[in-house]
């Protein structure tokens, strides 16, 4: 009998590890006024694999809602994930600080909406989620206020609401003072508020800048980036504090905050002497453990490799990034060849979830390159880079009209990837020299081809090679 209790401990302690790997920790819907502490908050929620953006919304504060847009989307844009959904909620002005406005997150000759569409947009994530989720508020309540009152968002699909504030008995501070009425209407309501204060002292300071220099993510290089290039910032004190990032940080450590309970409610403070830069830069350095099932990483020595690669093996991840390094290996093993295509289907694949940016296992792929070889070696890429596998019936082959192309689909929204036409005429000409002049069957052949797959995967950025259509 002991023996059964022991095993059944150690089933839900493995359980606990290692069930649905490939799921976030953390589903979230982020409402901001685009603060220039909302970007770095927002770029520090992206840099995490454990959390999945449903949707942001876009309320009046720190700017208006029109100019708030263009800050969120060309940031995202400048992420590569463009597919994130972004709406608007006019029911506030917001103030058009000058400092916000003149901070550029991205390149923000874009169109703006004219429509009030977060409620369309909470509507949707509803209609594609039926589990809760969280609302991270790095603005005023008046999105959350409106989306339960009118029942759009029923209180049980939302598990929590984290709002950025620095009190919840007396309701002073920025966020609260855009709208008072919205943050007593949920302070009395029934989802639970969580409200984050901000430490003390500056945040950004030189040295923490430095070791922000040093993170070599894209977001951590975007809020070092901002913060010594734009001479809005260089005077500005508030620049230095940290105000809504601290929403981020509390979400994967919340240890490092005192918890003061209000009825249902809290507030949670950084604890003095806590290391919050320390816990920043975790997060903004990426996760990428959860990815592997029976090893831990890949290694990152040269040597570990086969001859001809290892001396690329620095490039390439400095070039592409670990994961599609990571899924580019693994491709490359189960297609049992260094092949083109099935090269170029990890670049496609990788491209699609940063689209979305999302985990594997969820989109679903519908492929054009059909069951031919060499074209459907991009199958193989597109299965590991993605998750959507044969076997978790995710992927549909078409055989008809094939070519270089993938529709990749996730919460009712799809997009197509294509090879652009010009490399892929480049690549179907050289495929067929290469056979011409050494025959399938030949030595010469396969090892023609596996340099030109290690130079076509050391050489093709997958943010230039595709042409993508929604």
């Amino acid at each position: 009998m002991k023996k059964l209790t022991g095993l059944i401990v150690l089933i839900f302690v493995s359980l606990s590890l290692f069930s649905h790997p490939w799921q976030p920790s953390h589903y979230v819907v982020i409402d901001t006024d685009a603060g220039i502490d909302d970007m770095r908050a927002i770029s520090m929620l992206l840099a995490s694999d454990d959390v999945q953006i449903l949707g942001i919304i876009i309320s009046g504060g720190a700017l208006s809602p029109y100019d708030g847009y263009k800050k969120v989307k060309s940031m995202l844009n400048a992420y590569h994930h463009e597919g994130i959904p972004v709406a608007m909620n006019y029911n506030r002005r917001g103030s058009d600080m000058p400092v916000p406005l003149a901070v550029r997150w991205g390149n923000e000759d874009i169109p703006v909406p004219e429509t009030n569409g977060f409620n369309t947009l909470c509507k949707n994530i509803l209609s594609y989620r039926d589990k809760s989720f969280k609302l991270i508020s790095l603005a005023s309540l008046n999105s959350a206020d409106q989306l339960l009152s009118t029942g759009i968002l029923p209180a049980d699909r939302l598990s929590e609401i984290i709002w950025s504030n620095n009190s919840l008995n007396n309701l002073d501070g920025f966020n609260a003072g855009i709208d008072i009425k919205s943050a007593r209407g949920i302070i009395k309501g029934d989802v639970k508020l969580t409200v984050v204060g901000y430490p003390s002292s500056d945040f950004y300071d030189q040295s923490f800048l430095m070791r922000l220099q040093e993170t070599k993510t894209p977001y951590a290089q975007k809020i070092f980036e901002t913060a010594v290039s734009s001479p809005d910032l260089q005077n500005h004190t508030y620049a230095a504090r940290a105000n809504d990032e601290m929403t981020a940080i509390y979400l994967f450590y919340p240890e490092l905050f005192s918890n003061t309970a209000v009825k249902q409610h809290s507030f949670c403070k950084p604890l003095p002497g806590s290391d919050l830069k320390g816990a920043a830069l975790k997060i903004l350095g990426g996760t990428d453990a959860r990815g592997l099932q029976t090893i831990k990483q890949l290694p990152a020595d040269p040597g570990f490799y086969q001859e001809d690669l290892g001396p690329f093996l620095d490039e390439i991840i400095s070039k592409h990034g670990d994961e599609e390094w990571r899924a580019a290996v693994l491709t490359n093993e189960i297609h049992q060849h260094l092949g083109i295509y099935s090269i170029v289907g990890v670049k496609m694949g990788i491209r699609a979830r940063e689209f979305f940016k999302v985990g594997v296992d969820q989109m679903k792929v519908v492929s054009y390159a059909g069951s031919e070889p060499p074209l459907s070696c991009l199958n193989d890429g597109i299965q590991v880079s993605t998750g959507a596998t044969i076997g978790h019936g995710l992927i549909e082959v078409q055989t008809e009209n094939t070519g270089p192309a993938v529709k990749f689909s996730y919460m009712g929204k799809s997009i197509t990837i294509k090879l652009k036409d010009e490399l892929a005429a480049e690549l179907k000409v050289e495929l067929q020299d290469l056979v011409l002049v050494n025959g399938l069957d030949s030595d010469i052949y396969w090892e023609l081809l596996r340099q030109r797959a290690i130079l076509y995967w050391k050489n093709l950025d997958r943010n230039e090679i595709f042409e993508i259509s929604e």
